[in-house]
């Protein structure tokens, strides 16, 4: 079985078993036990549902830390475009760029252009693909790895282009490298992310061996001394990153901003695990294949609603909108040039090298006759049981729950719709304790008259 990079840990001093967890998880990867909560690292997709719902803030992301930027001789901010809807609307993208080059990155480069780039790249695939459809997205890593454990029959149909922020930084290295006369590796990528599952597509990609990003820092930890840096910016920095914006990659922070950058009619965007499940099973069954295209976001309403944000995400996603208003009045560039963008998509710049594969989750037994027979005994438990799932023994149903129990890994009585057996048991052993115990009685008076003689003595 593979080992899987994960991007959330649980902080069991913090963890005080309130469930919340264990009910939001769309794929049951979250168990209960001895009074806190662990995570089944095959099953975990790190959508971050659980970090949102936890109230006790047990369940915490790993990004990397400010620190990690000294490894490298040369480091570059590269932030999701959610970033530019977490401020205020005095504070454009234009400010925002020397914002973090005053933070300490030696550079840092706007990610909205290779964003309207790829959004060509999509529309050219899709103009010449003729295979099923629906295809998908492949822009939240969540989504990638809910295909892979869930629904593995659907993998064909995610679309092999890269994503904006592993093509930036390759050129970005590239470039770097040619003026700075240093090696690759001495130049540090870092994402400035909306969600711990963009760590994931970097510490372990769906579909290669490695990003070309060197980590990903949270957006929520970099915003306070960010907003200092802001005003130390110059004024005339401004008109000069302003130009490097795209208001069409804009589109990407949130759901359905891809989508609008297409010239597609049948396409579809969808947020939030809950949805997407929907849908997802409805192409299972053969009804989207009417629709081109899907884009889905775990995050409600896009990258903007990323558990690693600040600022409200219908805050956010109405501040993209007005953002684009009003780079469209600075007269910014819409769309990179469709030309340039047809010329490299022939030459398979935008296709991805690597290939997606299905994460599939550990059978009941390696041995298939056990296996067969394990499935039938899991039946038979799960038709003992209530079926309320109410997730009182520490799985989130009762059929998990008597996975669980086959696997060894739970026991019947641990169901508190059992408790009165696990009684009637334990009252079976009182009670034979208890006759055991009288029938010692008569040798009693014996023991205690031997006592007394040899006090005498």
């Amino acid at each position: 079985m593979s080992q899987y990079f994960h991007s959330i840990r649980i902080d069991t001093e913090k963890c005080n078993s309130r469930m919340k967890c264990l009910r939001v998880c769309p794929t049951q990867a979250i168990r209960i036990r001895n009074g806190k909560a662990i995570i089944i690292e095959e099953k975990c997709i790190d959508c971050g549902e659980c970090i949102t719902a936890c109230p006790n803030n047990a369940i915490v992301p790993l990004t990397d830390p400010f620190i990690g930027l000294t490894k490298f001789r040369h480091t570059v901010a590269l932030p999701s475009p959610g970033l530019h809807a977490q401020f205020g609307k005095e504070i454009l993208p234009k400010k925002i760029l020397p914002g973090l080059r005053n933070l300490g990155f030696d550079d840092a480069c706007d990610l909205s252009p290779t964003c309207g780039e790829v959004s060509f790249a999509i529309q050219e695939y899709l103009r010449d693909y003729n295979g099923p459809r629906p295809l998908i997205s492949i822009a939240c890593p969540t989504v990638v790895r809910l295909i892979q454990v869930k629904y593995p029959s659907l993998i064909e149909q995610l679309i092999p282009i890269e994503l904006p922020r592993e093509v930036a930084a390759r050129e970005l290295k590239k470039k770097k490298s040619r003026q700075l006369g240093i090696k690759e590796s001495e130049i540090g990528i870092f994402y400035l992310t909306p969600c711990p599952a963009k760590m994931i597509s970097i510490k372990q990609p769906a579909e290669k061996g490695r990003s070309y990003l060197d980590g990903a820092i949270s957006i929520s930890d970099i915003y306070g001394p960010l907003l200092s840096a802001l005003e130390e910016v110059e004024k005339e920095n401004y008109r000069k990153d302003l130009e490097d914006i795209c208001i069409l990659g804009m589109g990407w922070a949130m759901v359905g901003g891809i989508c609008r950058t297409l010239r597609i009619k049948n396409s579809l965007a969808a947020s939030g695990i809950p949805d997407i499940i929907k849908i997802f099973d409805d192409i299972e069954r053969g009804k989207l294949r009417n629709i081109d295209f899907v884009e889905a976001y775990s995050c409600p309403q896009g990258c903007v609603g990323g558990s690693l944000t600040v600022e409200n995400l219908y805050i956010s996603y109405n501040k993209v909108l007005k953002l684009i208003e009003t780079l469209e009045f600075e007269q910014i560039k819409a769309c990179p040039d469709i030309r340039e963008v047809r010329k490299r998509f022939k030459e398979n710049y935008f296709l991805i090298k690597g290939k997606f594969e299905p994460r599939p989750l550990k059978p009941l037994d390696k041995d298939l006759a056990k296996a067969i027979k394990k499935r039938k005994e899991k039946d038979d438990i799960y038709e003992s049981l209530p079926k309320i799932d109410c997730g009182i023994c520490g799985a989130p149903t009762c059929l998990t729950f008597a996975e669980d129990i086959v696997k060894g890994e739970a026991v019947l009585t641990d169901c508190i719709f059992n408790l009165p057996h696990k009684f009637a048991d334990l009252s079976q052993e009182l009670s034979e304790l208890l006759s055991k115990f009288a029938s010692l009685q008569p040798i009693r008076p014996n023991i205690s008259k031997t006592l007394n003689n040899k006090d005498k003595k």
